[in-house]
């Protein structure tokens, strides 16, 4: 009797085993499987496939940069928050529209630059009342051999609900939005070039 129980100890300690086994061998192939979809996208050649992905996330990497900035300038002028990042449309745009924005709209007309116009939702407080405005991003992205860069970025600010016209084109390639867009294609290229290296 002992013996029989001393056995189906083991027998079900075994089984339990190879079940720890199993388990975490499918989520390891699962998180695998997850990480390189991940993955695929900044490798696509497709900016359509990469444009999805980055708006996803770019609400979140924005107001990161706009946290670190506030952090840094320690003063009291008012930031904004973005809430929401809008559908791309990758019509492009006519190039006389971008001469009167200076000489770099020059780079936005090569042949290998994408360009991608997207809106962005955002909110910022004054004397405690919430604003919301409306941003017009023509953003100018190629393709090298490590991966996606932002040539460029201009940006047009536009009252929300819509009630003016909004503001002139401006270069904003090193503004928030810029600066965010910035980093996840270089977090992109960073988690492609280590996917290779593995």
């Amino acid at each position: 009797m002992n013996h029989s129980q001393s056995s189906r100890e083991i027998y079900l300690s075994n089984w339990s085993k190879q079940q720890d086994t199993s388990n975490s061998n499918y989520f390891q192939e699962k998180q695998s499987i997850n990480f390189s979809r991940k993955l695929s996208v900044c490798m696509e050649k497709d900016v359509e496939a990469l444009m999805t992905k980055l708006l996803r996330d770019l609400p979140g990497y924005a107001n990161r940069v706009s946290q670190r900035s506030r952090r840094l300038s320690r003063t009291t002028q008012t930031y904004s928050y973005m809430l929401m990042a809008g559908k791309p449309e990758f019509s492009p745009l006519p190039t006389n529209i971008l001469e009167d924005t200076g000489n770099r709209s020059k780079k936005s007309q090569d042949k290998d630059v994408k360009q991608v116009f997207f809106t962005t939702l955002e909110r910022k407080y004054i004397q405690k009342k919430p604003i919301q405005s409306q941003q017009f991003h023509r953003l100018f992205l190629t393709k090298t051999k490590d991966g996606w860069h932002m040539v460029m970025m201009f940006t047009q600010t536009g009252s929300y609900p819509k009630s003016k016209p909004p503001t002139p084109p401006r270069d904003s390639s090193n503004g928030v939005v810029g600066q965010a867009i910035k980093t996840w294609l270089r977090d992109c290229r960073v988690a492609e070039s280590t996917s290779r290296r593995s």
